[in-house]
């Protein structure tokens, strides 16, 4: 495997990490010749997994599309960018898992994976993702969101006393 760092070929596996669905393999690797540390996928090549979308057309799914998405509403937050790897790895096993069946899956499916993974992570980022996502037209929408929130902070806070 080519270092990115520094481009050499030599390089060892760390670890290797099958994922849930047992669709890839993660593999840790460290270069011999800079000690710089990478992942690499193996992944099974099959048929590819579309996502239709609400107007009904259907495209491939694109786990980087997504991922430009919660970096955009995780901008500014104190959220590290292994947790956002993280995040992405259990997403792609999930919409995999859910799609396998017929190689489908909605797209309202995946938003709703998103913002379930994004409301437990940070109230913010979520907010900024539905804002997105259910298409918000006026401020009483995210007020109406934050409310929300606030309202199950304050239900978990007392049923925690």
């Amino acid at each position: 495997m080519k270092c990115p760092f520094c481009g050499s070929l030599d390089d060892k596996v760390i670890e290797s990490r099958q994922n849930n669905s047992g669709s890839t393999i993660r593999r840790r690797r460290e270069c011999l010749a800079c000690s710089y540390r990478f992942t690499s996928y193996e992944r099974i090549e099959e048929v590819p997994l579309k996502v239709v979308k609400s107007d009904g057309h259907r495209q491939d799914f694109d786990l980087k599309k997504i991922e430009k998405g919660l970096w955009r509403s995780l901008e500014k937050r104190p959220v590290s960018r292994a947790v956002v790897e993280n995040l992405l790895h259990e997403l792609e096993d999930e919409v995999h898992l859910k799609g396998k069946s017929n190689n489908e899956i909605k797209s309202s499916e995946i938003g709703a994976m998103i913002l379930g993974k994004l409301y437990s992570l940070d109230h913010v980022a979520y907010v900024r993702f539905a804002s997105v996502y259910r298409n918000f037209e006026d401020v009483n929408e995210f007020i109406n969101e934050i409310e929300n929130i606030s309202k199950d902070l304050k239900d978990s806070k007392d049923s925690h006393l």
